[in-house]
């Protein structure tokens, strides 16, 4: 048996948001401790891998360890039409996933199909990082931004009490330089210099679902994947994204 209940049904729609962002199909892991996801996006460049504590629902039901497999495409566009002040309870009815709104006067309930998800990822990568920046949510989305009108790729670059950004493209080049003082960059803990190029496209998708006020870490190692977490209330998201190596 599985019944969940969720008293705000927006905040389950961002945490869906910010993992179809990147795959559009996967399989929860539903177990006494909490909700999690681990996914490869089907160009095999980026992964992610979500968690949310038992804890995070007003009502957490499971009597055994179980899969649930879904088009998280089609799981998103349900989660969409949530209206304010309303919750939802998720149970699983005949190979379906049963999904209730509980609205003040009204409820609706949707059932989405669930699907066989070929195997996924079982480990996170193993990458001894460098370099590791906590930098505020918002101005890294605001520069990945500016990045985008030059070019489809960026290159991050910490150092000693330093982090730096840039990008090229035929059209031009953009720099920027953020010292360790607070504002925008919270921490810079380099043991060594540590700088990768990324597709910008995938940055994009991983950071748009960080909550605004929230900081997002970053662990970077030269030429390796890089590593981006922050929290969404008691969920945690992490994705990992292979450099762009020029060929």
């Amino acid at each position: 048996m599985l019944e969940i209940k969720i008293d705000n049904a927006k905040y389950w729609r961002d945490c869906v948001d910010s993992i179809v962002s990147l795959v559009d199909e996967g399989s929860f892991n539903i177990s006494s401790d909490g909700i999690t996801l681990k996914a490869m996006d089907p160009s095999g460049i980026s992964m992610v891998s979500f968690f949310i504590p038992a804890k995070a629902f007003s009502k957490y039901t499971v009597d055994k360890g179980v899969n649930v497999g879904l088009n998280l495409e089609n799981l998103s566009k349900i989660l969409s039409r949530t209206r304010d002040n309303e919750a939802l309870v998720m149970k699983d009815a005949d190979n379906k996933l049963s999904m209730e709104f509980l609205g003040a006067s009204a409820k609706r309930r949707y059932k989405l199909q669930m699907i066989d998800v070929k195997k996924g990822v079982e480990k996170e990568p193993n990458v001894e990082f460098d370099a590791k920046v906590e930098i505020s949510g918002e101005p890294l989305k605001e520069i990945i931004k500016d990045a985008s009108l030059i070019s489809s790729y960026i290159a991050f670059k910490a150092s000693k009490n330093q982090f730096v950004i840039s990008a090229h493209g035929d059209s031009g080049e953009l720099e920027e330089v953020h010292e360790n003082d607070g504002a925008v960059i919270k921490k810079v803990d380099a043991g060594k210099n540590a700088e990768a190029v990324f597709n910008l496209e995938f940055l994009e998708n991983m950071v748009k679902s960080c909550p605004s006020g929230s900081a997002i870490n970053i662990g970077l190692k030269s030429n390796e994947p890089l590593k981006l977490n922050y929290k969404i209330g008691e969920a945690s998201v992490t994705y990992f994204l292979a450099p762009y190596m020029e060929e």
